[in-house]
């Protein structure tokens, strides 16, 4: 008798217990990716929902908006929401959602709702979570015009929009075929109308003249507007040049350049091949690069008046010269250079070209030892082959102050400095940025036109801009002979 009392108290303690687990036992775990914040024309419903072993009881989605339910999802029809089995224990739930897939949604505010259950002990329970996320339902697009006038636009060249959008908190700028340029608040050029964006842009060196350049402006919701606005495009001559590439060249360049880049991998004791490595795929690698450094750009302009050149400095090579590459006779590479190649004397003190921030001071491939300079709104410039660096990243730089010394680090064949004008991440031509009259008619006659009543603009024009047009202070030379 003992034995069977002491049986039956175990058994009803490990029924007890298993009742007690049952009773503490919780829901699913459900996660609401999307939708985030709005919900527009087009948009996606994607929820996660996750429980030991995926035995799911029921799981529905609907949206909730004036009093009215909209259903999205049911565990027991899911009709054409995609479903994915992304571990044993989770399930991921997709499905398109907005106006195009609910006619009766309705602008305003909206909820969505998940309710998930799974089963306890053969049934006997469900544990049970319900998530909900609140929404806007925004159907309007945005709207965006043009502000700024006479947009003139060299083919590698840079200009400047100034336009309206609404609502202030949508992404917008200016596109020019699948580039998109940002725009910033007019409030970082020195303008008071919260309304305004100010984008610069670019026709690059490679797009074709005809190529669409418009406003854009796109919601979370996925509603997009697009706006027409005046410009004219003009031809720029591109140059040829063929570069002859000898050993001593190679053996100098190629091992330097490979220690500094491990990740880049070529067969040992072959040069050419090695250089013909760094001249494509590290080129693209650094191209890339410097593309990312455009997201650290100030949403305020920094900079005041002309950049400024090397000072007495001789033009080696100009941008988007077309370069052929021949070795023993034979052509081996082509690519295209974009920047400015200005040379001196050997190891010269390289200035900033204006005021900005430092957003890297480090070796770059085949730019060797390489400052880039921040100057708002996407504007940065670039600074290549020093042989030293006296700055570092972070730092607040003014015009004129050293950034480093000129060298032959990277793709150099004699010492002098690489200098690029970036837009965006998209080098464009330097020329312009060298004028006072072009930023006079590119940007500041937009900031004026567009109206400053504190008069608290930031971009400075430079002394004697009304003087007739005038080249840059660089002299060119009949060949290049840096690479």
């Amino acid at each position: 008798m003992r034995i069977l009392a002491a049986v039956f108290l175990v058994v009803v303690a490990a029924i007890g217990g298993v009742f007690w687990f049952a009773a503490r036992a919780e829901g699913p775990a459900v996660l609401i990716v999307q939708p985030s914040k709005l919900l527009g024309i087009a948009g996606a419903l994607e929820v996660t929902v996750e429980t030991p072993g995926g035995l799911f009881t029921t799981i529905d989605v609907r949206l909730e908006q004036g009093g009215r339910t909209l259903p999205l999802f049911s565990l027991a029809a899911p009709g054409e929401t995609t479903l994915k089995q992304e571990t044993p224990d989770r399930l991921r739930i997709t499905r398109p959602i907005g106006r195009q897939s609910l006619p009766g949604l309705e602008g305003g505010a909206a909820r969505v709702v998940v309710v998930a259950s799974r089963s306890v002990l053969f049934g006997l329970r469900t544990p049970t979570t319900t998530a909900s996320r609140d929404v806007q339902v925004r159907l309007t697009p945005p709207q965006v015009s043009i502000a700024s006038t006479h947009h003139y636009v060299n083919h590698g060249g840079a200009e400047m929009a100034v336009y309206r959008v609404s609502p202030p908190d949508v992404e917008s700028g200016v596109r020019v075929g699948n580039v998109r340029y940002p725009g910033f608040p007019a409030t970082g050029a020195g303008l008071s109308d919260p309304a305004l964006r100010v984008a610069f842009f670019a026709l690059l060196y490679d797009q074709d003249l005809n190529t669409p350049i418009e406003l854009y402006a796109r919601d979370e919701a996925g509603n997009e507007a697009h706006a027409q606005f005046d410009h004219k495009v003009f031809q720029k001559p591109q140059k040829r040049s063929r570069i002859e590439l000898n050993d001593a060249f190679l053996q100098r360049v190629v091992p330097d350049i490979l220690q500094h880049t491990p990740d880049v991998r070529v067969p040992a004791g072959d040069p050419l091949t090695g250089f013909l490595k760094i001249n494509g795929d590290l080129r693209r690698i650094n191209a890339d690069k410097i593309l990312s450094m455009a997201g650290q750009t100030a949403p305020q302009i920094l900079w005041k008046g002309p950049f400024r050149p090397l000072g007495n400095a001789q033009v080696e090579s100009k941008f988007a010269d077309h370069r052929t590459y021949f070795y023993q006779g034979k052509e081996v590479d082509q690519q295209v250079h974009l920047g400015f190649d200005l040379a001196v004397t050997a190891n010269v003190p390289v200035l900033a070209g204006n005021d900005g921030r430092v957003v890297y001071a480090d070796y770059l491939g085949i730019y060797g030892n390489c400052v880039i300079l921040d100057h708002g709104m996407g504007v940065q410039s670039l600074y290549g082959h020093l042989s030293s660096i006296d700055v570092k990243a972070g730092d607040t730089v003014a015009k004129d102050q050293p950034l480093g010394r000129s060298g032959v680090t990277g793709l150099a064949a004699g010492d002098h400095l690489h200098f690029a004008m970036l837009v965006g991440g998209y080098p464009v031509n330097p020329v312009e940025w060298w004028d006072p009259h072009w930023i006079q008619d590119r940007v500041l006659r937009k900031v004026q036109e567009a109206g400053n009543p504190a008069g608290t603009a930031r971009v400075e024009p430079a002394p004697g801009t009304a003087a007739p047009a005038r080249k840059p202070p660089v002299k060119p030379r009949a060949e290049p002979r840096r690479r």
